[in-house]
């Protein structure tokens, strides 16, 4: 009898043109929240006064969940988003996690050591629950990677406290080429995990107006100009 339910509904399936029910769609990538920020997470936000993590030039947000750290990336770019660990804040010797837009529009979370200027893919990925996404011009991602890890040159303890190197740039056929601009932003100190901070760093056209010495001109240019010339 069961067989010929399952015939009678075969058939019915194939008259009417209407397939079996198939498996509900992946879920869209869920939008960075940044009212999180300083609070349940850290956050550096590079660009505009005010900017978000689908306004500002560079995002980065983490979290500790269990045993592991979980990362947010966005910039304005179609290429590539990375976040270095370093002991210093220069270039070179860095633990290196970056999310690229490829040829076929995916985002892969991929593992590089600095060695000098130059960035070499490790295949030893620490990363997992990897998702990522671009659109409106923009690569956003998000991965979790463990705080601890067995001793290795090209990974770090994230227990430990670190440098951060934030940059972005385009990427060839899948591949990353160097960073937008020639010194891309750098944590003013050492980032610790288990301190959230919501830090803001003004992009370089927003960083002329921002010094003591350019306040204090603006300052001296306006007393002249009310005074009047002599």
């Amino acid at each position: 009898f069961l067989v010929l339910v399952f015939y009678l509904v075969m058939i019915y399936s194939d008259y009417t043109g209407y397939p079996f029910p198939t498996a509900p769609p992946v879920d869209p990538f869920a939008k960075i929240r940044v009212d999180d920020c300083g609070k349940t997470k850290g956050c550096f936000r590079y660009g505009k006064p005010g900017c978000n993590a689908e306004t500002c030039d560079y995002f980065l947000s983490y979290r500790r969940i269990g045993a592991d750290v979980e990362f947010e990336l966005s910039a304005d770019t179609d290429g590539w988003v990375a976040v270095g660990f370093s002991s210093d804040k220069k270039m070179g010797g860095d633990d290196v996690m970056a999310c690229v837009h490829d040829d076929n529009g995916r985002v892969r979370i991929q593992h590089f050591y600095n060695v000098g200027q130059w960035a070499k893919e490790i295949q030893r990925n620490p990363a997992r629950d990897e998702e990522g996404v671009f659109e409106n011009n923009r690569v956003t991602c998000r991965f979790k990677r463990p705080v601890y890890v067995p001793r290795e040159e090209t990974i770090v303890d994230l227990h430990l406290s670190w440098y951060y190197l934030f940059a972005w740039g385009p990427a060839i056929q899948g591949s990353i080429t160097r960073h937008d601009i020639d010194s891309p932003p750098v944590s003013e100190r050492v980032v610790s995990i288990y301190k959230y901070e919501d830090i803001f760093m003004p992009s370089a056209a927003y960083q002329t107006f921002s010094s003591p010495f350019c306040l204090l001109l603006i300052v001296a240019l306006t007393f002249y100009l009310l005074m009047g010339t002599p």
